[in-house]
């Protein structure tokens, strides 16, 4: 038995040009970035002597459209790539496209658009009040024009949004990070200690971070309370504004009051996720009503070089609380949150292929899932 593979279908208005995508998650594996990959189905009688191209674009919004004013814009938008499809299948191609071709006929075309390289990643920071979605938003573009430079008709294009990701690296992140912080407090004498440590320094989304505590109270204080936050820091390049935002956190008293002179020792479990976190700003890997979309992953520079786009990282926050009147100790452990690398099992043999409408599909799911 065949399982079926879904793959992404959508048809200009005109109905004279339809684009298929095996995917529309494209990785960035640190080293290089995969090509878009597809293939389109045009009516030959319907071109008379027009091309037909393929672009890729991307849009940079990092303020609100109703903020605007003054001629004042925040977003970006501008072409990174674009290619004239050769009409024939003469090209190298994958075994998903070479597939596609034998199941579509003689119009089918196999295309593929390179991103470059130091390209930003895919975003979306939350805004329920935004009318366009704020962050970094690829678009594939193919449409029917005499060159490249003319500007594409609605009626004779398809424009498909498309995301970059990265997958963690195999074989690497494998420390296990820890960090100490101390306490003095004036007029008094000792210190508050406390040491966090990670079990290991890469998480996947939807794992439990488990930060193991060991405090020890050598002060004259109290610890009355203990706070654990899964903090995220976003970085809008465009802007140079820093902020940082909380996806996860609670309180708890046990092993409290830590008095002077005591030890404690435990580890908790803490699960950062995407419905956890309504807070403007906190950055997805999806549309924000998409329920499947997760947080956004952590940011692999592959350089020193100044990063575009907006840039992820995630701490472990922990705050012993002392009293209003002598403060709290507060320290921070970083971490990274990514998905993990997708399996490379080849596609089974036979017409296995399920086509679903592309405008149907929500952002935030990926046919990767169905390749298995």
């Amino acid at each position: 038995m065949v399982n079926a593979v879904k793959v992404y279908k959508k048809t200009a208005p005109n109905g004279k040009i339809t684009v298929y995508l095996g995917r529309r998650d494209f990785v960035d594996t640190s080293s290089v970035t995969d090509p878009i990959d597809g293939v389109v189905v045009c009516d030959y009688d319907y071109l008379r002597g027009r091309k037909v191209f393929a672009s890729v674009g991307i849009t940079y919004r990092f303020g609100r459209e109703e903020d605007e004013m003054m001629g004042v814009s925040f977003s970006k938008e501008m072409q990174l790539a674009c290619k004239e499809i050769p009409l024939t299948n003469e090209e190298q191609t994958t075994e998903m496209q070479e597939r596609l071709v034998k199941k579509l006929g003689a119009n089918s075309y196999p295309f593929f658009v390179s991103i470059p390289d130091n390209a930003p990643c895919s975003v979306q920071l939350f805004s329920d009040k935004s009318a366009k979605p704020l962050g970094v938003i690829y678009e594939l573009r193919v449409f029917v024009a005499d060159s490249a430079q003319e500007k594409p008709h609605r009626r004779n294009s398809v424009t498909l949004a498309v995301r970059k990701v990265q997958f963690s690296p195999a074989d690497k992140f494998l420390r296990q990070p820890s960090t100490m912080a101390s306490k003095g407090f004036t007029f008094s004498s000792g210190k508050l200690n406390m040491e966090v440590t990670l079990d290991r320094e890469l998480y996947y989304h939807g794992q439990q971070i488990a930060p193991t505590l060991s405090i020890s109270n050598n002060s004259k204080k109290t610890v009355k309370n203990i706070k654990i936050s899964v903090m995220q820091h976003v970085e809008v390049t465009m802007t140079n504004s820093l902020f940082d935002r909380e996806v996860a956190s609670f309180e708890t008293r046990e092993g409290c009051p830590i008095t002077p002179g005591t030890h404690f020792h435990k580890t908790f479990t803490i699960q950062p996720m995407a419905k956890n976190a309504k807070t403007y700003g906190v950055a997805l890997d999806g549309k924000i009503k998409d329920e499947d979309a997760n947080l956004a992953s952590t940011t692999l520079h592959k350089d020193q070089s100044d990063h575009l786009g907006i840039v992820i990282s995630y701490s472990v926050q922990v705050d012993l609380e002392c009293g209003a009147l002598v403060g709290n100790l507060t320290t921070n452990l970083p971490f990274k949150l990514m998905h993990p690398a997708p399996g490379s099992d080849k596609l089974e043999r036979g017409d296995g292929i399920e086509f679903e409408e592309f405008s149907r599909l929500r952002r935030g799911m990926s046919v990767d899932q169905n390749l298995d």
